[in-house]
């Protein structure tokens, strides 16, 4: 219940920054609830937190499935259910721009990239080629998989100082990493395996929830003294790799900063930098202790959360229609009342749609 209710609220969470972080009006009133790429906004907490529950599902599902029909159909069933939902994503984003001449090279390419840096690799994509990554180790000891996380963020580190950071910040501008990013969707991927771990070891819920509150301050606290390090990509630094220590501003303090900040370490959704994930995974484990004592200690159920939280697939792929019938009729320079009455129309028939679902016993999984 603490999982599903923690998922609901992720789903809650993506509903709204989804559809108010593009106006003025609630950027204004609420900047946090908008990515800006020079710091960890409130919607930047979202994403990471998908991947934590992921995280979280796929380690106590594939165990036990390990145990019940052995390691050859347990790896054979978890790539089939990752390239389904790679399938999935494939259909559900579409194409931004089109390629309308066969032989106009340059708008084919402009097209792929676009594609690749934007369009395709969002949620869906990221996680089932991030679940895909950390296959080999789902299974594994603890160690093991704080190790692996440790490699996908060094090897993340690696390939933007080389190329990538310059090139998920060139337009078209990347979205969540781009096709990188699995590197560091790795980290709080791992770290819902980890929760998960506690989960099934620790009998009181209580201690449990100090537990991932310690943990989870104690991972965000990490992530924000990386922040404070500064590297330059190569081509700005010269290949000399001149890191940089200085205190960086809180993250969750709204800074008038245009992005890119030219620093591998800022917190950046559009980069993946290692320490957005990071952080993103500290305020995921918070938030989830908060929800074990909730629903765990005091028998907490919103019904809401519970209705998105067990049918978030179908949620989320129902929130793209909607929004695409709610958006166009709301302009961006649109008044704060006006916008926060479409908001609350379309995740109405989201929640409308979904709990209609849930009552027809119709859940939507891979």
């Amino acid at each position: 219940m603490a999982l599903d209710q923690f998922r609901g609220y992720t789903v809650l969470g993506m509903l709204l920054v989804n559809f108010v972080g593009s106006f003025a009006a609630a950027r204004a009133v609420a900047p946090a609830l908008a990515h800006h790429h020079t710091y960890c906004s409130y919607a930047d907490t979202i994403m990471p937190q998908f991947l934590f529950a992921v995280g979280f599902a796929f380690r106590l599902t594939f165990v036990k499935r390990l145990a019940a029909v052995g390691p050859r159909a347990a790896y054979r069933h978890a790539l089939k259910r990752n390239a389904g939902l790679f399938l999935v994503a494939f259909a559900a984003y579409s194409v931004g721009s089109n390629w309308q001449q066969w032989e106009n090279a340059e708008q084919r390419y402009e097209v792929l990239r676009r594609w690749a840096k934007q369009d395709l690799f969002q949620t869906l994509a990221h996680i089932a080629v991030t679940a895909a990554w950390v296959l080999p180790v789902i299974a594994a000891r603890p160690g093991v998989r704080v190790g692996f996380a440790l490699f996908s963020g060094a090897v993340h580190l690696a390939l933007s100082y080389w190329f990538n950071y310059r090139w998920a910040n060139t337009p078209p501008n990347g979205v969540d990493g781009g096709p990188l990013g699995f590197l560091t969707w790795a980290v709080p991927l791992l770290v819902g395996t980890l929760a998960c771990d506690a989960y099934e070891r620790c009998a009181s819920r209580t201690k449990l929830a100090g537990r991932y509150l310690f943990a989870g301050l104690l991972v965000a606290l990490c992530a924000y003294g990386l922040s404070c390090l500064h590297l330059k990509p190569s081509d700005l630094d010269g290949w000399k790799f001149d890191l940089a220590v200085s205190a960086a501003p809180p993250p969750l303090v709204h800074r008038d900063a245009k992005p890119p900040t030219n620093d591998l370490f800022t917190m950046s959704q559009r980069s993946g930098s290692v320490t957005y994930p990071l952080f993103g995974a500290g305020v995921s484990l918070v938030v989830l202790a908060l929800f074990v004592l909730a629903c765990d200690v005091y028998r907490f159920r919103a019904g809401v959360l519970e209705t998105f939280g067990t049918n978030a697939l179908a949620a989320y792929l129902i929130h793209g229609l909607v929004f695409a019938s709610v958006k166009p009729l709301t302009p961006r320079d649109a008044p704060l009342w006006y916008v926060s009455l479409m908001c609350a129309l379309a995740l109405g028939l989201c929640y409308a749609f979904t709990r209609h679902l849930q009552k027809s016993g119709l859940f939507l999984k891979l």
